[in-house]
């Protein structure tokens, strides 16, 4: 019998990925083999075809300039977006698609990069860089343990709810303590490291309603993770 087939949709990799999160596509996809699922692994980038039945949606950082060539794609699929969205598929957006899944960055030239608007907040770049390694807590995730670096700084509106409280470091802001934001079943974060390694649980949870979207119940196996709680152990003892 052939495995059941994941598609894990990479939105943007040639622009938005240049801090390593392409780590959290490879860990999905060994966690879903691990779960008997046969991940197929879709990259997506300005111009190309929007894939029909896209499971789960993943997309990383880039620079400004990265976020300006995509602008004009992303908004032409927003609504697109949205509609996945509001059928529970899950999606993790990291910095920079975290910011462009919103409603709008404004850049340290004034210059405003629309967003799409699935994320009720909005970015301002300011002249403070935050960054260095982050220590937040999240109630249904526990400890979330990853590295910041932006300058942007994110605020939430009503519509979405923080992933988590910050302990160490700065999220979303230098004024709430707050990072991330969820809406349904998107994330959105600034954590790289990359996220998902040593942050198991999140991914998890995304495979675990990307399943039964797809095939309507989920019957997860014990999933040995001594090496992910190693980093997790050491990560948490780096200075900021």
């Amino acid at each position: 019998m052939s495995k059941k087939e994941i598609i894990i949709l990479q939105l943007y990799p040639r622009d938005m990925n240049i801090y390593g999160d392409f780590g959290n596509t490879l860990t999905l996809k060994q966690r879903l083999s691990w779960q008997g699922y046969e991940p197929i692994v879709v990259d997506y980038n300005p111009g190309d075809s929007f894939p029909e039945n896209v499971d789960i949606i993943v997309g990383g950082g880039g620079q400004d300039s990265g976020q300006t060539k995509i602008q004009d794609d992303l908004l032409t699929i927003g609504n697109h977006l949205k509609e996945l969205a509001e059928k529970n598929t899950p999606m993790l957006m990291v910095c920079g698609l975290y910011q462009m899944f919103g409603r709008f960055f404004k850049t340290a030239d004034d210059i405003t990069i629309e967003g799409i608007g699935l994320l009720d907040i909005e970015t301002y770049a300011k002249s403070e860089r935050l960054i260095g390694n982050i220590i937040t807590t999240s109630k249904e995730f526990g400890s979330i343990i990853g590295y910041e670096n932006h300058s942007g700084q994110t605020f939430l509106g009503k519509g979405v709810t923080a992933l988590a409280s910050v302990r160490i470091g700065a999220g979303n802001n230098t004024k709430d303590a707050t990072e991330g934001a969820r809406y349904k079943n998107v994330i959105g974060t600034y954590l790289h490291g990359s996220l998902l390694p040593k942050n198991p649980a999140i991914a998890d949870h995304l495979i675990k309603i990307a399943v039964i979207n797809k095939y309507g119940q989920f019957e997860g196996m014990p999933i040995n993770d001594s090496f992910a709680l190693h980093a997790r152990s050491v990560a948490s003892t780096r200075p900021r």
